[in-house]
């Protein structure tokens, strides 16, 4: 058992359902002797509280230390997050009739709010009198109602934007991330940023002694 190597990749944020965190919840971990790679993987790393707070920040060296201090004739090589963002996810608030509710929601917010702002650039752009003013043009008349410029660039503002959110209902056009889903990404990588330096500076961070 001396001197056996094991390799340790974390994500940089992890969602667990119980309140008991183990070494296996936080990312890979990697060992030639399966004795002491099942040990380190139910090592229980941490446990929430119901009156704590459902997120917190662990540092790479917290692990080593915990793992050395199981199986002391190992060295522990880290190849992922240098610190992991758990949070503890209750089952429960993912069932029911409140997520139907809060995604029709969403979904209609979505909805007229994206046609208010449709039509609120069309107004400060005039783009009726545009259309009109096209229409006379080539016909060489006043427009009578509904005309075939209008009908056409309402038929390609919606396929341009079925192409690019690459997705039409729940199908996907290509396999390229929709612009959407970068987005997130983006967005979930800068708050698990700054929620992993906010712990560190306001000291919550469990890290090694």
């Amino acid at each position: 058992m001396a001197n056996t190597t094991v390799y340790l990749k974390c994500d940089r944020n992890v969602e667990v359902q119980s309140e008991n965190v183990f070494m296996s919840d936080l990312g890979a971990l990697r060992c030639a002797d399966t004795v002491i790679s099942a040990k380190l993987k139910a090592l229980k790393v941490h446990h929430f509280r119901n009156n704590d707070a459902k997120r917190c920040v662990i540092s790479s060296l917290k692990l080593v230390e915990l793992m050395e201090n199981a199986c002391p004739d190992i060295s522990v090589q880290i190849v992922g997050e240098p610190d992991v963002l758990v949070e503890w996810v209750s089952v429960s608030r993912h069932k029911g009739w409140q997520q139907w509710v809060k995604a029709a929601l969403v979904c209609a917010v979505s909805f007229f709010g994206t046609a208010f702002t449709i039509m609120a650039y069309h107004n400060d752009v005039g783009i009726n009198e545009v259309f009109t003013e096209i229409y006379r043009m080539v016909m060489n008349r006043e427009p009578q109602g509904l005309n075939t410029l209008e009908v056409s660039y309402s038929i390609g503002l919606a396929a341009g934007i079925i192409l690019f959110f690459n997705h039409i209902g729940g199908r996907r056009i290509t396999k390229d991330p929709t612009p959407i889903e970068v987005a997130m990404r983006n967005y979930e990588e800068d708050v698990d940023k700054a929620l992993i330096a906010t712990a560190g500076r306001e000291g919550k961070e469990e890290d090694a002694i």
